[in-house]
Order: structure tokens, then sequence, then C-alpha cells
């Protein structure tokens, strides 16, 4: 496979994780932001802060009130990280390899294009429809997940995208996680209830599950638990880790890249780090350094990855 193309499929499906995700957080947000009583959801300004990487920071007359940062967060162009932008710029990739993609895949892509394109789409976000707007981007980037699974052949292809599925999953759940735990200065012994982390666990689609999971009233220490060890979620850091090591090892017996085997000594130790921790070691090491350390480990591990397969200098 040549790398242009490799590179295109790994990056739409960054794109459109980065997308359902962000719209998964903003659906919540909006939700309980019309539950005037809770003071503990995460402001829009932490939402920005969070999925807008601005270096001058973020203007606060765009996340004032939830008019604002809807517009901002969902359809300004100006905003590298909207989801328009986003969506846009995964329509770009599929575009330039619709040899390697079903048609059906690209055919999901270009209809969220033409949603979040459409001329009314600002008026309708702002209007009475909001709800039912963000709803239908919602469902259509649950539709191209559904889609790409049921139609890609599990080749190449299907390894760099879920290579890029599942490491953009892996970074913005440590800063969904990292944001949020923030509000309690990553203190795991202090104890919240569950209205607390519902924000969180809704924005990463794991408040059901953990609700079945776990029984007891140690709130902080159980999702600490859910968010980074449990195999079981899909958006947990340990599944998505493990995740990338599978379609990692696909790729590297594929291609057979120079540098290939070194890549994978690296990441199976970036995946040991998560694996072989426990509760105690992250409470010595604190929530924070250990965040950090692992997104700065996936980071090094992308580049190095996009300089050995797509010819990134």
């Amino acid at each position: 496979m040549l790398s242009r193309i490799a590179d295109s499929l790994f990056w739409l499906n960054r794109y459109m994780e980065r997308s359902d995700s962000m719209m998964r957080v903003i659906r919540t947000n909006y939700i309980l932001s019309f539950d005037i009583g809770n003071t503990n959801d995460f402001s829009w300004k932490d939402v920005a802060n969070s999925f807008s990487h601005s270096p001058e920071g973020i203007d606060p007359e765009k996340v004032e009130d939830t008019a604002a940062a809807l517009k901002f967060l969902i359809a300004d162009s100006k905003n590298l990280n909207s989801i328009r932008v986003m969506i846009t710029k995964a329509r770009e990739n599929a575009r330039g390899v619709q040899d390697n993609i079903t048609k059906e895949v690209w055919e999901q892509v270009n209809q969220l294009y033409h949603i979040v394109n459409a001329h009314d789409f600002e008026k309708k976000l702002a209007g009475s429809k909001t709800l039912e707007l963000i709803d239908l981007i919602d469902l259509n980037n649950t539709l191209f997940y559904g889609v790409t699974d049921s139609t890609m052949p599990r080749g190449q292809g299907w390894s760099f995208m879920n290579l890029g599925k599942f490491i953009e999953r892996c970074l913005l759940t440590i800063e969904t996680s990292y944001a949020h735990f923030t509000k309690i200065d990553h203190q795991l012994d202090k104890t919240q209830d569950i209205l607390f982390w519902r924000n969180l666990l809704l924005s990463l689609s794991g408040y059901e599950l953990y609700l079945k999971t776990y029984t007891r009233d140690q709130h902080t220490m159980n999702v600490v638990d859910h968010v980074i060890f449990n195999k079981n979620f899909p958006r947990s850091l340990l599944y998505s880790l493990i995740r990338i090591e599978r379609y990692l090892k696909d790729v590297v017996d594929y291609t057979k890249m120079e540098g290939s085997e070194n890549l994978q000594k690296t990441f199976g130790r970036i995946c040991s780090k998560v694996e072989y921790a426990d509760m105690a070691m992250i409470k010595e090491m604190g929530l924070p350094e250990f965040l950090h350390s692992l997104r700065h480990d996936l980071v090094t591990f992308s580049n190095q990855f996009a300089r050995i397969y797509f010819s990134y200098a």
C-alpha cells in the first residue's frame, strides 16, 4: 500500500474519532446545562480548552453562553478543531482514497459533510432544534462506525484505519479524564458522589457500564479503575492500547518496514506501563503525572509511526 493511501486512511479515522468524541462531550454538557443545580459539570470553557488548542487561549465571548459555545465548537470554520472542520478534513482524506474504502463508507462521510455544511446549519444550531441537530450528527457519527465495521475488508487499510481510531481515542480519553479530575485537584482519596462523575462517564459512553460493574460507593477510585483499567470498556485506556498493539502487529506483519520491530517494542513498553500498573502505583506517582507521561509516550509513538510509514520528515 502506498504511504499516501495509508496516511489518508489513518487520518480519516482519527478525524472521525475526534468528531465522535467531541459530539458526545458536547451533547452531554448541553443536556446537563439545563440542570441549574448541578455545579460540578464542565463549563463550556473547559470543553473548549480540551478540544480547541489555541496558543493565545479561547476568546471568553465564544464560550460565555451555550449558543456561542456551540457555534464555536461545532460550526466555526476558524476553530481548527470544530466539528465542521474535523468532518471536512475526514471527507478530504476519504475522497483521496475512494478506491480503498467501500462505497458505503464514502457515502456516510459525505452525508456528514453535507449536514454540517448545509446553508441553514448555523441557524438551526442556534434555534429551537439544537438538540435535534446535535443528535443527528451524533447518530451519523455512530453510523459511520457501523458502516465501516460491516463493509470494510480486513486488510492493510483496515489496520491503518483502526490504528488512527484507537490512538485518537486513547488521547481523547486522557484529555477528557484529566479535565474532570482537575476539578478535585486529582486527589483520589476525595469522596465524590456519582452525580459528580456522571458528566465524565456520559461523555465517554461509560455511565451505564459503570453502574452495572461497580457496586461500592468509592466512586472516585472506581472511576479511575473504569477509565484506565476496565478491559470491557471500549473507551478505557487499556482497551484502546490493546487494540493499538493488535493492529500495529498486523501492519508490521503486512509491511516489514525498516524500524518497525523497534516501533513494536516501543509500543509494548507503553502498553505494559498501563497493563501492569495498579491503583497503588498511580497514587504514588500521581494521576496527573501518570496521564501526562502516557500522553507524551503516545504522541512520541504516533510521530515515530508516521515517520516510518508515511515518510514524514
